[in-house]
């Protein structure tokens, strides 16, 4: 089956018509309908199929406890209304790669797998990578059974709704060494290779980036009926950190984004009691990081003491920088270099993703596909075809070069 083929099966999957984006959520609906999709495609290819413990998808030629094994895929959920191609790109690519990998005539001499890692995004249950997280060590069973999603329903529940068993969600060594390499080809999240001119990309490293929660308390109280100074509106600091927070990142070169709130009593003719905003921040260094978050948590302080308001504030999430294999990735610019006459470019990237959090336990690489708009997570992301064929013979390229020598 063809790379198009493919993507047009995978295409109306949890596509929500009104936005033209994706709703595909972890153990929902639109997430079976994609590891079906999956777990299809490696029976059209004669691939041994199986789900590890914490809910990954598995695609193997040949034997992996044979040892040494090179991994390819990425993810296949989303963000909120997210785009077609953060995720999927890399799991359609690799059975892509697989197939023209075939179409050679290429001999293995390295078990291949190809990976749908569970839940990256972190859309229902708000921590990013859950399924690489559980399998490399970074999330114990006892964090992981206490996630729980807007509903209140928990991770477990969920993960037993969809028919998966999570009694034995933890760490997975064995299967971790079993890999040597493991490389994800995914859509550029910006515009660096559009600006440069070149069609695939290979990181250097993913920045240090985390999430917190500010927490801003005030007074509820009728909205027409309480004079301005006597209100305690902690909306009022939450808007003004929002603003404080673009000043220190652009300062700093560093982004800063607050892309969700949630407000009670949540009525129109009220002031709130609670305005609970979560900050995103990354920045190239962990100094400059740093100091960007210190700088917006005290903004918000004296905002929220300007407003008579009280502020919490709560790190929910923490990845520190990644450092990608250096001896992998330039083995993959000497691939390129010299199977296809490409001297690719080496990006870092603000975008996290399973192969950073694989990266400690397994060497690990990246290839980008570049990405005309620069947008992504929105109905705006995009690749064109040519490009996205040039990611599939690149990665075609990199497997060969390291299952195939």
């Amino acid at each position: 089956m063809s790379f198009h083929s493919m993507w047009a099966e995978l295409l109306p999957i949890g596509r929500a018509a009104a936005s033209g984006g994706y709703r595909r959520f972890a153990w929902t609906g639109a997430d079976a309908d994609c590891r079906a999709w999956f777990a299809q495609q490696a029976r059209d290819r004669g691939l041994t199929h199986e789900v590890d413990r914490n809910g990954n998808q598995w695609a193997w030629l040949g034997d992996p406890a044979a040892g040494d094994a090179v991994v390819t895929g990425s993810h296949l959920d989303s963000v909120p209304d997210g785009g077609a191609f953060d995720g999927p790109l890399g799991v359609v690519s690799a059975f892509a790669a697989l197939d023209e990998l075939r179409r050679r005539g290429a001999r293995f001499a390295k078990p291949l797998g190809i990976v749908n890692f569970g839940d990256e995004e972190g859309a229902r249950f708000g921590l990013a990578c859950v399924g690489s997280r559980l399998t490399a060590g970074a999330l114990t069973a006892e964090q992981a059974h206490r996630l729980t999603d807007a509903e209140g329903i928990t991770l477990p529940r969920a993960m037993e709704a969809a028919g998966h068993d999570p009694g034995a969600l933890g760490p997975d060594p064995e299967r971790l060494a079993r890999i040597g390499a493991f490389v994800e080809l995914h859509v550029e999240q910006g515009r660096a290779l559009d600006l440069s001119g070149d069609p695939v990309g290979i990181a250097s490293a993913i920045w240090p980036h985390g999430r917190w929660r500010f927490d801003f308390r005030g007074e509820a109280n009728h909205a027409g009926t309480t004079r301005i100074t006597d209100r305690r509106d902690p909306m009022l600091p939450y808007a003004e950190t929002v603003l404080a927070a673009r000043r220190e990142a652009a300062l700093a070169g560093a982004v800063a984004t607050f892309g969700k709130v949630a407000v009670e009593p949540n009525g129109v003719n009220a002031v709130p009691s609670l305005v609970r905003g979560w900050l995103d921040s990354r920045a190239e260094g962990q100094d400059t990081l740093d100091t960007v978050v210190a700088g917006i948590e005290r903004a918000a302080r004296a905002h929220a003491a300007a407003h008579g308001a009280t502020l919490d504030v709560t790190r929910e999430s923490f990845t520190p920088v990644v450092e990608f294999d250096h001896a992998l990735r330039d083995e993959l610019a000497r691939i390129l270099g010299t199977t296809a006459g490409l001297k690719v470019p080496v990006l870092g990237t603000g975008a996290g993703h399973d192969a950073g959090i694989l990266s400690g336990r397994v060497p690990t690489a990246m290839l980008f596909v570049r990405n005309p708009t620069g947008v992504s997570h929105s109905p705006a992301e995009s690749a064109t075809e040519d490009d996205c064929t040039a990611g599939v013979l690149a990665l075609a390229d990199v497997l060969e070069g390291l299952a195939c020598p």
